[in-house]
């Protein structure tokens, strides 16, 4: 029989990172979190700065996945998990996360939690300050950018008072202080681009492994899928590719090269396997699991399942049910 699993790279097996990364995602980016914190540290849904013990607190909004964040370590111990990639941070940095990319944060055993600053913000917030470039175009959040930059003592003092002024602009009664508080955000932003980024643990060897690993993680985070209402499946090759800011051919060359298999198959094999567990393990109908894996309309579901078992959702839901004792 021929060997059904993919060829994965070294660090893409890593089923610790992979699980972290999926709860860090457990909560849809759509979810509705109707929430104001007891904090002036915010303008609506926006934009906020928080110290990381008030968003440990739960004073903000940190763990929405709908935000950029930029957040500066001073003090503690922490590893961070992007994509296919892990950072040990144990000293001042700033890290840069992206709304598109998977990531985790984990507090190694015997170390304190960390302590400093974090902005969460939306990408429109910032969109006039940074004149019409799009974050993810930038290199602090390039899908295959590298996150992570160490700071010298002196870096470390220039953001700190970089994050108190934002504090203190958010706090403050100035009718214009949205747009203070842009440019200081952007200034963080240009400063943190001119500084060399950390370098990766275990990072893949080449750019095929990379892109594959990144395409895969991407993909195997969405599940499992446990409430109907949250972010849509991404279902086509370019949607991954939009996502990673790269040719849908070249993803697509990539995987293939990597995996032997294409992006398609990939995507139709889990899309598949999350539909089986739904239909066998939920009480959702067949139109409420349709619509959770990103179909537009339950015939589309039916059409997609019965050509890839050669039976229809509701047959194959009947035949998970043990027959009654006679």
């Amino acid at each position: 029989m021929a060997d059904t699993n993919p060829r994965l790279p070294g660090s893409v097996k890593d089923t610790h990172q992979r699980r972290l990364l999926a709860k860090a995602l457990s909560n849809p980016m759509t979810e509705a979190r109707p929430f104001t914190p007891p904090s002036p540290y915010h303008i609506g849904e926006d934009v906020e700065v928080l110290t990381m013990h008030e968003a440990r607190c739960g004073l903000g909004n940190f763990n929405r996945r709908d935000k950029f964040k930029v957040v500066l370590v001073l003090e503690g111990a922490n590893e961070l998990h992007y994509t296919t990639r892990s950072f040990g941070i144990n000293q001042p940095a700033l890290v840069f996360t992206n709304r598109l990319i998977p990531y985790a944060w984990e507090v190694p055993a015997g170390f304190h939690e960390q302590q400093g600053y974090l902005c969460c913000f939306s990408e429109s917030f910032l969109h006039s300050a940074m004149r019409g470039v799009s974050l993810k175009d930038t290199v602090l959040y390039k899908v295959e950018g590298n996150p992570v930059y160490f700071l010298s003592e002196e870096q470390a003092r220039y953001f700190t008072d970089a994050f108190t002024r934002m504090r203190r602009d958010l706090e403050s009664d100035y009718v214009h202080k949205e747009d203070l508080l842009r440019n200081q955000l952007s200034i963080v932003i240009h400063e943190a681009a001119r500084l060399e980024p950390a370098t990766a643990q275990h990072a893949p060897v080449n750019a095929a492994e990379r892109i594959t690993s990144l395409f895969l993680n991407l993909l195997e985070v969405q599940f499992p899928i446990t409430a109907q209402l949250r972010e849509p499946v991404l279902k086509s090759a370019s949607d991954y590719a939009e996502r990673m800011a790269i040719h849908v051919n070249h993803l697509n060359a990539m995987v293939k090269e990597v995996t032997g298999k294409s992006t398609s198959t990939h995507i139709n094999e889990r899309l598949l396997m999350e539909a089986r567990l739904l239909l066998a393990h939920t009480d959702w109908s067949v139109s409420e699991i349709a619509y959770s894996l990103g179909f537009e309309y339950p015939t589309y579901f039916n059409n997609f399942f019965k050509k890839h078992t050669d039976t229809t959702p509701l047959t194959f839901r009947r035949a998970q049910v043990p027959a009654l004792p006679a």
